[in-house]
């Protein structure tokens, strides 16, 4: 059987248009697939603004500003004006961008917290980023006491902190990590972590610090010189006209801690680290501390 030149090429024609149309199908189906990807990646976004301002010496709330998934509580009852910072995405995931803003006005009292421990969940792809900045002026007092953040296994978060103090303000920090949930068997392996710490007074940098795990975390746990196993870790920075002067209390408040503790003081600040292989151990530590040195009950979130 013949085939003419004109059928042969009116076939060939048709083939190729069949091929371009199977490939436009699959360039379809790959796009589709991707805009479900991009629709299944997308994360939360959350800003929260607090400022307050001292009134006849009580503290008032003069700026509340909310977008996205975080919002701040107010509750009554305490010395100052405590703001709680809600999460209501339920934790972190990669590619959140959270950012918090706080400012203490002259002579005001400013605690802000957090109702329970923060999560921070697997990510398949980017860090996130959580950015808080702090400001406490003249004779103002800050306390920043979240309670801890919890990394799960291959979690990767990025944090940066940005304080501004004026030479006669109080400023108390506390920030607890806990890399794993060892409760329920849980142990981060993988991951990446990075803190970043600025504190200036008066606009001179008095505190640069930065702490950086990535890649094996949990191998990188386990060497004697990072962290000889421990899990749970936290910083306690008190940045005050008195604080070098206080170094001497803060040694004998950690004489009974469980956990590994000391406790530095220069350039008018004072620094405690501790390190233990548990949340619960440090959590204890920490609490009996923070109500001895600041002479007052820790905020009521704490306690639920």
């Amino acid at each position: 059987m013949t085939m003419s030149a004109a059928s042969w090429r009116s076939d060939r024609e048709a083939g190729a248009a069949a091929e371009r149309a199977g490939l436009q199908g699959i360039q379809v189906a790959s796009s589709v697939a991707s805009s479900r990807e991009r629709a299944l990646r997308q994360r939360s976004e959350g800003r929260v603004r607090i400022a307050v301002s001292a009134f006849g010496g009580v503290t008032r709330l003069t700026d509340l500003a909310e977008g996205g998934a975080l919002r701040a509580r107010l509750p009554r009852g305490g010395p100052g004006l405590e703001a709680v910072i809600v999460n209501t995405a339920g934790g972190v995931a990669c590619g959140d961008v959270f950012s918090i803003a706080a400012t203490a006005g002259p002579g005001a009292h400013l605690t802000v917290a957090t109702p329970a421990a923060e999560k921070v969940y697997r990510s398949d792809g980017p860090c996130a980023d959580i950015h808080v900045r702090l400001v406490a002026e003249a004779g103002a007092r800050l306390d920043w006491l979240p309670q801890e953040t919890i990394l799960f296994d291959r979690a990767r978060l990025k944090r940066r902190y940005e304080i501004d103090l004026s030479a006669t303000a109080s400023f108390l920090s506390f920030e607890a990590l806990m890399l794993g949930r060892l409760a329920h068997g849980d142990v981060m392996g993988e991951g990446h972590l990075e803190d970043h710490w600025r504190v200036r007074r008066d606009g001179a940098l008095v505190f640069a610090d930065a702490l950086r795990l990535a890649g094996p975390v949990g191998a990188l746990l386990a060497r004697p010189a990072v962290a000889g196993g421990n899990r749970a870790l936290a910083t306690l920075l008190y940045v005050a006209p008195d604080a070098e002067s206080r170094l001497e209390e803060a040694r004998a408040l950690l004489e009974g801690a469980r956990c590994e503790a000391g406790a530095s003081a220069w350039n008018g600040l004072l620094c405690v680290r501790l390190l233990a292989p548990d949340i619960e151990t440090l959590r204890r530590d920490a609490t009996s501390f923070l109500m001895a040195f600041r002479n007052a009950p820790l905020p009521r979130v704490w306690a639920t």
